[in-house]
């Protein structure tokens, strides 16, 4: 646990360093158009993907890449870590997210998600301001964008409840495309609320796409069933993985006396 401790103290210290050099990086793209600024974060996130993979030994596994449709898309996510909310983008051409809106208020980081044209929502407003946000995300889906949403809200733990907000299903009706869930295990490996990184195999699921046209009921019911499923059965085979590596490095060590 020492060397796992040591680890993640490095690589969250080249984390924020590799942060701030893609930050400086991209101050040109203010002046280009969006393709710019995202192209900059789908290197930001393939390099700090690479990093957990060199520091951390922590291996990604892309499943099911094959079912991701072209074009407009709804992407539903499990949320268990923050890790999927920058490790997600290389694998579409236009994503896009709904965050919070005190994030536009960063300097620079703030400044390249209003340049992205990401949505920043007011969780204080209330029913008005969950309307003008899936207004906006129909308006930008249908100009060709793939929406990436955690339809539980905010992270939770890998044990937790799972709890749905209903919003996903509004959205899903109001833009009338495919939706892709996604299923993983990432809170196995980067944990929220916590700097510790754990080696191993994070495994990210593309599950099969819902077609436009289902009610709200049926597209909530069915999300939420999937994903909740297919992730239990990806944390069931990390946690196996986790227990035989961290078997091996006790077995390993040195005898005390």
């Amino acid at each position: 646990m020492v060397l796992i401790f040591l680890r993640s103290l490095v690589f969250n210290v080249l984390f924020y360093l590799l942060l701030v050099c893609w930050l400086i990086i991209a101050i040109p793209t203010f002046l280009m158009p969006r393709w710019a600024i995202l192209g900059i974060a789908k290197c930001w996130a393939r390099s700090s993907i690479w990093l957990l993979r060199v520091i951390c030994n922590t291996r990604v596994e892309f499943r099911g890449t094959d079912k991701i449709p072209k074009g407009p898309l709804i992407v539903a996510s499990k949320h268990q870590s923050m890790w999927e909310t920058f490790a997600l983008m290389p694998l579409f051409e236009e994503p896009l997210y709904i965050l919070k809106r005190d994030l536009t208020w960063i300097p620079f980081f703030g400044w390249y998600l209003i340049k992205a044209n990401m949505i920043g929502i007011d969780r204080d407003a209330g029913a008005r301001s969950l309307k003008d946000m899936a207004r906006r995300a129909a308006e930008a889906v249908r100009r060709g964008r793939q929406l990436i949403i955690f339809p539980e809200g905010t992270r939770r733990p890998v044990d937790a409840e799972p709890h749905y907000k209903s919003g996903i299903g509004m959205i899903y009706v109001d833009c009338g495309v495919t939706c892709l869930p996604v299923a993983l295990n990432s809170g196995l490996f980067w944990p929220r609320r916590t700097f510790m990184r754990y080696p191993g195999t994070l495994v990210v699921e593309f599950l099969d796409p819902l077609p436009p046209g289902l009610s709200r009921k049926e597209f909530n019911t069915r999300i939420a069933t999937g994903i909740e499923d297919a992730t239990n059965r990806l944390v069931e085979a990390g946690r196996r993985e986790q227990a035989q590596l961290f078997g091996r490095a006790k077995s390993s060590a040195p005898a005390k006396g």
